[in-house]
């Protein structure tokens, strides 16, 4: 609690996050914290990153909006089932077909020429669909996909590029699950929060309704 950094103001609290090579040891350049100001800072997670779909990032933003929300450490605590909730909300919206299929859709870039690649990753997939159609890619190209069946054996089906998504086209919805808890999880791991840990407490909210009637 009112802790000075770099001189970008005082915070309320901060958060260190675990490096992701070592997950005991925090590092400095993975955190997130609320500043008294009302300002919220954040490095290192998925609302920094371009490849995040949409959906992920304003589920995460939204969990850090919650928690900022708290004066001190033990408020922080005992935001973090408020946080679990929207969560929940997401999973349900996502369940009930509410998310528009373009706030799934992934960025990725190639980074070298099609024929470097040794595997079928995501944005190759995508770039081999432009390819049949006429397009021409090549190392730097951003490729905007959906996810339409991770890991379906046929890799073709694996994915969409954005330029192919037609009325009907389902996300794989397994897919955007994980990534929903997987982002949830890295703001709670340091407080036991595995991808796992934050499925059994969204589960835990749906039983928790069933049994209320």
């Amino acid at each position: 609690m009112g802790v000075p950094l770099d001189f970008e103001g005082i915070y309320k609290w901060i958060v260190f996050l675990p490096s992701k090579m070592h997950p005991n040891v925090p590092v400095l350049n993975r955190y997130y914290g609320a500043k008294e100001n009302g300002n919220i800072k954040v490095r290192g997670l998925e609302v920094r990153r371009r490849d995040t779909p949409k959906f992920v990032y304003d589920a995460q933003m939204e969990m850090i909006r919650v928690l900022a929300s708290a004066d001190d450490s033990k408020a922080f605590v005992e935001k973090i089932p408020d946080a679990l909730k929207v969560v929940n909300e997401c999973r349900r919206r996502l369940l009930e077909g509410q998310v528009p299929v373009w706030d799934l859709v992934v960025t990725k870039r190639l980074s070298k020429n099609l024929g470097d690649y040794k595997q079928k990753v995501s944005q190759v997939i995508a770039a081999e669909q432009l390819l049949r159609e006429g397009v021409e890619v090549s190392a730097g190209k951003s490729m905007r996909f959906l996810y339409t069946s991770a890991d379906n054996k046929r890799y073709e089906r694996r994915v969409k590029t954005k330029e192919l998504i037609e009325e009907g086209t389902n996300p794989d919805v397994r897919k955007y699950l994980l990534l929903l808890y997987s982002a949830a999880s890295n703001i709670l791991s340091p407080f036991g929060y595995s991808p796992k840990d934050v499925y059994d407490h969204v589960r835990g909210f749906q039983c928790a309704k069933l049994t209320s009637f």
